[in-house]
């Protein structure tokens, strides 16, 4: 989910191609207010290799499975792995037939998820055709969530964790806030540490400032928190009634998304004995 700008806004678009040395884009047709302008899936490899990772095939959408193949035999390549950032349908639900379309193995972090015998999780390295790929755990938005550091692009794909545009739902109960606080940090500390500059979303377009926009969602979550806090404080009490309140300047459509935002950070504040 995005606290996306108010219908007639301009938005940024996503361009689809390649936007890093390593990295490539084929955008899924599957727009909505959740989605932002669809899922991004992403190709990935080394200049020159004849291997590709794909990240997130996205829906089950034959076309759009096709594309993202044409677009790998295009550069003289094949598939030989499949990661799934996590295992909500509008990224996940086409791994299946992407798989029998390339018989590519799927590696996720849910078991359920997964088509081979290799799972994913924190620490593992990806390896392809040269290409190496860090698995970053950064739970929050789901359970399961995974983000994958591109260090020779210094980038680092997120998921859901960090959107390209607006900032994304914790769904409760699997997404827990204060599980999503720290995957912010451990991104954020892959700025510093690492010197990771360019985020590669889920959804929405690249970012090229990654420490401004992880930045942003810190301050935004803190903000969102403390609004909460205060709507409890002065008397409303179910989720629905908190969302009415403290997001009335996102879009109605995102509200049901917004509620579980709302539940997950009603129990953060619970559990921190803030309420």
């Amino acid at each position: 989910m995005s606290d996306a700008p108010l219908p007639g806004q301009p938005l940024p678009g996503v361009r689809e191609g390649r936007v890093t040395e390593r990295a490539a884009l084929v955008l899924a047709p599957n727009p909505s207010p959740m989605t932002l302008d669809g899922t991004n899936t992403w190709i990935l490899a080394e200049p020159g290799a004849t291997e590709a990772v794909v990240v997130d095939p996205g829906p089950e959408d034959e076309g759009h499975l096709r594309r993202v193949i044409d677009a790998v035999e295009g550069a003289g390549q094949r598939v030989a792995q499949v990661l799934l950032t996590h295992g909500h349908p509008d990224h996940a639900e086409g791994a299946a037939r992407f798989a029998e379309l390339t018989r590519a193995p799927v590696r996720a972090l849910d078991p359920r998820l997964r088509l081979g015998d290799e799972g994913l999780g924190e620490g593992d390295v990806v390896t392809a055709g040269g290409l190496e790929l860090r698995v970053v755990a950064t739970p929050g938005h789901t359970g399961d969530s995974l983000s994958f550091q591109l260090p020779a692009d210094a980038a680092v794909l997120t998921g859901d964790t960090v959107l390209g545009r607006g900032t994304t739902v914790v769904a409760h109960p699997d997404g827990r806030l204060g599980d999503y606080l720290d995957s912010l940090r451990r991104l954020r500390s892959l700025t510093v540490d690492d010197g990771v500059s360019t985020v590669l979303p889920g959804h929405g377009p690249v970012l090229r400032d990654a420490q401004g926009a992880l930045d942003h969602y810190l301050v935004h979550r803190a903000r969102r928190l403390a609004q909460v806090e205060t709507a409890v404080e002065n008397g409303y009490r179910t989720a629905a009634e908190i969302v009415a309140h403290v997001y009335a300047d996102v879009d109605r459509s995102v509200w049901p998304a917004a509620e579980l935002s709302v539940r997950a950070q009603l129990d953060y504040l619970r559990e921190h004995g803030l309420i």
